[in-house]
């Protein structure tokens, strides 16, 4: 049960700073029903169960203790405040049963995806059947790596050397890397608020440059308008290749991420929905899209042994002429994902509770804005992203440093120079004539990222919560007015 404050009567230039509340003001008396000493309480959040002590009363929250400073002074606290001691780079173990299988692999010495006797399935064969059957996509291929796949993605649609490939502003390296790599030209394009591509900015942009080729990122698992950007891109005549790195079960009005454009790729990296290190899968509809990517991959004359291509026909016409840039996945990873994707809509479910715990901790939070979801996105909360407000860009480095002391780990996407993963459009110098996108770069100011590991429970989250909303709060306080 909640202890409510006793807080004293206090002098013109004296403050009582408690959890972002603030006493002060002789006349007053206290608001939202905290009856007391006449003292106005300027509340900049409130969080029931925490406790004051002051040297006319007496409460205690945990180790947490305040005492009488200045007004123009710094709040000082006392004691040890909450901290989390989790890891947010630390993934669940891959399951038992794939540990077994991935060691009887191992034993047989069998690695490469084509060193199979006759009649006999692979497992990288058996996990592009299997995936393509959940995806709901009549062809796929796993590969090396993600960024590979967005590479021979490009090159397997057709593109050119020196054609253009608009992008949103907002992704993460390997994007560009894989229009650079296949020969093309990044045209990037402006993000909104809410982390989406915007689309006025990219009908302007694909009329402007010409491009036929959308990349789109559905970048931390945001899922832009997807009946908004197919209708323009219908209009315009222009392929969809969705980086589905981050959206990997997520659906819009029912239909799967990854199955609006041409071509889908896919990342099994530690850090997404399934994990086998590295590794990566393409998934597409297209029959000649699909004999290209596989001899790309590296299948030499190999490719009937994967697990769903299309017929024939379609290899004859371009097994002769495709190049091999030998980017396949090997059994071993394969062995691992194939277990691993039998429990991932249990996992999504996971990760939306902690999500949802997450959001609701900080939505109460000043100076925190989560952004809301649209109702037609069933998206998977394996990270969250807010914008912190209020505070000014220039604080934001204080803010995110407070919160590593207390073990919680944000990124922060408005630091100009790379840190670790994170990286802005401005920093690939190794393109040429990088654009001023002013939208981006106001959004990104203010945007922070938290990765969302299962391994963190659901006490864990609101923890996290908690210390989020606390560091916050040192930064709201209102400030003091003397009487004359």
């Amino acid at each position: 049960m909640a202890v409510q404050p006793c807080l004293p009567t206090v002098r013109q230039r004296e403050v009582v700073f408690w959890r972002g509340y603030v006493a002060l003001d002789q006349s007053k008396t206290l608001s939202r029903k905290l009856r007391g000493p006449s003292a106005l309480l300027a509340i900049s959040n409130w969080r029931q169960g925490l406790f004051v002590e002051t040297p006319s009363c007496q409460a205690t929250a945990g180790s947490r203790r305040l005492r009488m400073v200045d007004a123009e002074a710094k709040p000082v606290i006392e004691g040890d405040p909450e901290r989390f001691e989790g890891s947010f780079t630390q993934q669940e173990p891959i399951p038992e049963i794939a540990i077994e299988c991935a060691v009887e692999m191992m034993r047989s010495g069998r690695l490469h995806r084509y060193n199979t006797g006759p009649g006999e399935e692979s497992e990288a064969s058996a996990l592009e059947r299997e995936y393509a059957a959940w995806q709901g996509s009549k062809y796929c291929l796993a590969c090396s790596s993600g960024g590979y796949a967005l590479h021979i993605a490009l090159r397997a649609l057709g593109l050119k050397p020196g054609e253009k490939v608009l992008a949103n502003a907002w992704t993460l390296a390997p994007v560009p890397g894989a229009i650079h790599a296949a020969g093309g030209v990044p045209v990037f394009v402006e993000i909104d608020r809410n982390w989406h591509i915007d689309i006025g900015d990219f009908r302007s942009k694909a009329a402007s440059s010409g491009s036929k080729v959308l990349m789109l990122s559905h970048m931390r698992g945001h899922i832009v308008d997807m009946d908004a950007i197919s209708t323009v891109c219908d209009e315009l005549g222009i392929a969809i290749v969705e980086d589905c790195a981050h959206t990997m079960g997520a659906r819009w009005e029912g239909v799967r991420s990854g199955n609006f454009g041409r071509v889908a790729c896919f990342s099994a990296q530690t850090y997404k929905h399934l994990n086998s290190g590295e590794g990566g899968l393409l998934t597409t509809d297209d029959p000649d899209i699909a004999a290209r990517a596989v001899i790309m991959s590296g299948s030499y004359m190999l490719y009937e042994r994967h697990g769903a291509i299309p017929g024939k026909d379609a290899f004859d016409k371009v097994r002769l002429v495709t190049p091999n840039y030998s980017g396949r996945m090997d059994n071993l990873r394969a062995a691992i994902l194939r277990v691993q994707l039998s429990n991932l809509d249990d996992n999504i479910q996971r990760w939306n509770v902690r999500y949802r715990i997450l959001e609701e901790g900080l939505q109460s939070a000043t100076g925190i804005d989560v952004v809301n979801r649209h109702q037609h996105e069933a998206f998977v909360g394996s990270s969250i992203q807010f914008h912190v407000t209020g505070i000014g860009s220039d604080r934001i480095p204080d803010f995110v440093e407070r919160c590593a002391t207390r073990g919680v780990e944000i990124k922060w996407f408005g630091v100009a120079d790379p840190v670790a993963f994170t990286s802005r459009y401005d920093s690939w110098r190794y393109l040429d004539d990088l654009p001023e996108l002013p939208q981006t770069l106001d959004v990104l100011s203010t945007t922070c990222d938290m990765r969302i590991p299962l391994t963190f429970d659901e006490n864990d989250c609101r923890k996290i919560g908690r210390i989020i909303t606390d560091v916050i709060s040192e930064f709201q306080a209102p400030a003091i007015q003397h009487k004359g």
